[in-house]
């Protein structure tokens, strides 16, 4: 559901695996994948995926698992559309930006939702062609049905780990998307060139100190060295432009709100000083406004 780069990276895996697959998206891809099928692109190989594509919510009848990868600002609003067509079984796997969808999620579906990070770096090409940049590993939250969705994903390609704390890998994520998302939507640089430029760094460093502050306040403990772990994004997508850099490009709005707005909204209630976050959110809604 929301089939833009994650959720045809995913489902083409799946469908490759030969699952059966409706990808729902937007109609110039959906008239494309109806034609000729998914191209992926990945890495290792460049194949057309045969699956069915769909404009409306109500393909997701039937499904036994729902890969929900729409923008964060569209998570209530796609699980109601999906709601009335959801078998009382189905599972929803929140592919997304930002930490709090599976928790909204449920607040519009009765339906079982587990949270996911996600760690690829994809773009979509052209219609019905989605290119894989690097990475793709999946981490979910435990549920009863976890391992064995686990299980599906790792026979189709896609390294997945069940933990117990997702809540803290999502954090971490979140981070990742702070440092860099705003700044290659800015600079409309990949990850390699940006991190070249001169204070870019130490921005990129200002960012993470604010976002880990934020995360204490909130008594979120974040796994692992942060600060290299942001390094290490550009050594491993150095070619990858960020999601929100896509959105600008493609005039569409971002999920900029979600990540560096949501730093500051949550600063804010605690008493934290942001103000790295805020200059980014505020350039990057400035940049959508001029685009609108």
């Amino acid at each position: 559901m929301g089939a833009g780069a994650v959720g045809c990276y995913y489902g083409g895996m799946l469908a490759r695996a030969g699952h059966e697959v409706v990808l729902i998206g937007r109609p110039a891809h959906v008239d494309a994948i109806r034609q000729g099928g998914l191209r992926l692109e990945a890495q290792a190989f460049d194949v057309q995926v045969p699956l069915a594509a769909s404009t409306e919510a109500g393909a997701v009848a039937g499904a036994d698992l729902v890969l929900l990868c729409v923008k964060s600002a569209d998570t209530e609003a796609a699980g109601r559309q999906m709601a009335p067509h959801l078998a009382p079984g189905a599972r929803a796997l929140t592919l997304q930006n930002g930490v709090d969808n599976a928790q909204r999620l449920r607040t519009v579906l009765a339906q079982d939702v587990i949270a996911a990070v996600v760690y690829v770096a994809t773009e979509m090409a052209g219609p019905g062609h989605v290119k894989h940049h690097g990475r793709g590993e999946l981490v979910i939250a435990p549920s009863p049905a976890s391992e064995s969705i686990a299980q599906v994903l790792r026979a189709a390609g896609v390294p997945t780990e069940v933990s117990a704390d997702v809540d803290g890998a999502l954090w971490a994520k979140l981070i990742l998307n702070c440092a860099y998302n705003a700044l290659s939507a800015l600079a409309q640089m990949p990850y390699g060139r940006l991190v070249q430029g001169e204070g870019v760094q130490a921005v990129m460093d200002d960012v993470v100190a604010e976002c880990l502050a934020v995360a204490r306040a909130e008594g979120v403990v974040v796994p692992g060295d942060v600060h290299e772990a942001v390094r290490r994004i550009a050594q491993t997508m150095p070619t990858q432009f960020s999601s929100t850099a896509q959105d600008l490009m493609r005039g569409r709005p971002s999920e900029i709100d979600h990540l560096n707005g949501f730093i500051v909204w949550r600063g804010q209630a605690h008493g934290v000083p942001t103000p790295a976050n805020r200059v980014l959110l505020t350039l990057v809604r400035l940049r959508e406004a001029a685009a609108a």
